[in-house]
């Protein structure tokens, strides 16, 4: 029977995914300036990495990030403990266990989607978690996998599909009562696919994750998967109690801008300008430049802020990789507000 634990954390309407080689701490500040609500997630970061490297250097985030989620994958209880006992003098808002990453490295070292496979230790993972912190805890994970040819115990869940095989993960996970469930509404294939496949190749199905937010009210779900336009992540909305959103905030970023718009009392208020986005980042660039900070880490967020619109091939000229050196990307980035056309710029 599923544990009914009521969390008293307040889920945000709307976060952004952890990606690896995306989700970095320069990401998560320019994503801030279009917006200020939503979650943040970090890159997913293992807790081997966290009890034997460079903390300040793995979790340090800055204030005007804002809520950021740390997101740990671990493979058995004793490391996610240390690690979240040593993260706990970061100022992150919650810790999420990562049950949902398909690359073959993760999981092939039982992290990530493979420890679906084994629903116990899950729990156990989680239960020691919550032990070690009074932060949230939550968990993100997908629907269902296919661990053919990673998962080698016997004992083990090798496949893991439908609906019926959902609710047996989270009947023995549900016991560690996380706070949060972000489930990605496609399975995963542990092997024969790369993780960007993983994204696009098994089949969505909302309707699963939405069925179990009908059947099991009191759970607090977030949905994951393919959300990419204002349209789609409303409709989810009223069906469950949060959307995640992935690659979206990477391949049309100037979307974090206008999520205000769900909010039918600002559906005709203006967002933030492209412009003013621009220049809210500029004097964090300079900063971060004369720390060291890696220049290309630093433009790559802003490389989809004008897509689709006019003059975006010409700002992507601008910053392109051959253009972008870190003695010139501060006049790049001031001669994109002479060049761009004021319309789009500005919101004219």
């Amino acid at each position: 029977m599923m544990e009914k634990y009521i969390s008293n954390i307040k889920t945000p309407k709307i976060s952004i995914a952890p990606m690896v080689d995306k989700s970095h701490r320069h990401f998560r500040y320019f994503c801030r300036l279009m917006n200020k609500e939503i979650l943040l997630y970090t890159e997913m970061v293992t807790a081997q990495a966290i009890l034997n490297g460079e903390l300040d250097k793995i979790l340090y985030f800055r204030e005007e990030e804002g809520n950021v989620a740390l997101q740990i994958a671990a493979s058995n209880p004793e490391d996610a403990y240390k690690a979240v006992k040593k993260a706990n003098s970061y100022n992150y808002s919650e810790i999420n266990l990562n049950c949902g990453c398909p690359s073959d490295r993760v999981s092939g070292n039982l992290m990530g989607a493979a420890l679906m496979s084994d629903r116990k230790l899950v729990y156990e993972i989680l239960l020691a978690m919550k032990e070690a912190t009074n932060k949230p805890i939550t968990i993100k994970h997908r629907i269902g996998i296919d661990g053919t040819g990673i998962i080698q115990d016997k004992n083990a869940k090798v496949i893991m599909d439908g609906y019926d095989d959902l609710l047996e993960f989270l009947d023995t996970v549900s016991k560690a009562k996380p706070d949060r469930y972000t489930v990605h509404a496609r399975s995963a294939i542990l092997k024969g696919l790369s993780p960007k496949d993983n994204r696009e190749v098994p089949p969505l199905d909302y309707d699963m994750v939405y069925k179990l937010k009908k059947d099991f009210s009191y759970l607090n779900i977030e949905i994951n998967g393919g959300f990419k336009t204002l349209e789609n992540i409303k409709d989810a909305l009223t069906k469950v109690d949060g959307v995640m959103i992935g690659r979206a905030s990477y391949e049309d970023c100037y979307l974090l801008a206008n999520l205000h718009k769900l909010n039918e009392k600002n559906i005709n208020s203006k967002s933030i300008s492209r412009g003013e986005i621009i220049k809210s980042y500029i004097p964090y660039v300079v900063e971060e430049i004369e720390k060291g900070s890696n220049v290309h880490a630093l433009a790559a967020p802003l490389q989809s802020l004008f897509q689709g619109e006019k003059g975006s091939r010409k700002f992507k000229q601008l910053l392109s990789s051959g253009n972008v050196k870190k003695e010139t990307i501060v006049d790049i980035l001031y001669n994109i507000l002479e060049v761009m056309p004021p319309e789009v710029l500005w919101d004219l």
